[in-house]
């Protein structure tokens, strides 16, 4: 894949790049990863009558077991946090708790809802067989930030894959030997953080 360019249009500037067949094939592979873990998500939450009545959606109170979709949709508190701050206060941290849930029930399905959108302009965007990617400010913005959500749902799994007795990893390694199991998914999170930054200078119009 070649690096995203600014280019003056009639229409205004336009964010382009040429990207392969099989590059094609393996962002909407893991972008359609993504958009499935939040449908299931966003699928899953409570229903309650409250929220038939008013329309206001609840989403769930804990955070997701998977790691990939946890880093997605992270807790707006840590509690332990708050006793790192505080003491061991563990009134304040259940207090934190209670808040985080409240939180994410108020506004993670608005947080599914963005997130799928720009999934969507990505999706939409992709040409079927490789070639040329040309997009407006406001969709390349879109890219950017499902590509952030891609590359940290893939990091969590590379996380995961490092783990020794059970403790995820703590850093995503430069490189691994080519046996590693590890070694094809690396290649990829490392691919994504070219696509990322090559975005965002474009972007910022250099």
């Amino acid at each position: 894949m070649k690096a995203w360019q600014r280019k003056p249009s009639l229409g205004g500037p336009r964010i382009k790049s040429v990207m392969e067949s099989h590059e094609v094939q393996i962002l909407h592979a893991l972008v359609s990863n993504v958009v499935d873990m939040l449908e299931q998500r966003r699928d899953s939450a409570p229903r309650d009558e409250l929220a038939e009545l008013t329309g206001m959606r609840s989403g769930h109170s804990q955070l997701p077991a998977e790691a990939p979709l946890a880093r997605l949709l992270p807790d707006f508190h840590r509690p332990e946090a708050a006793d790192r701050v505080d003491g061991s206060d563990a009134d304040r941290a259940a207090v934190a708790r209670a808040h985080n849930s409240g939180m994410r029930m108020i506004h993670e399905p608005a947080i599914i809802d963005a997130k799928l959108d720009c999934a969507g302009v990505v999706l939409r965007s992709l040409p079927s067989r490789g070639g040329t990617v040309s997009l407006t400010l406001e969709q390349a913005n879109s890219w950017m930030r499902c590509l952030n959500d891609v590359r940290l749902g893939l990091g969590a799994v590379l996380l995961e894959a490092g783990s020794v007795d059970g403790v995820p990893a703590t850093d995503i390694p430069e490189y691994v030997p080519e046996d590693d199991p590890r070694s094809a998914q690396l290649d990829v999170y490392h691919w994504l953080t070219f696509m990322q930054d090559s975005l965002c200078t474009a972007l910022d119009g250099q």
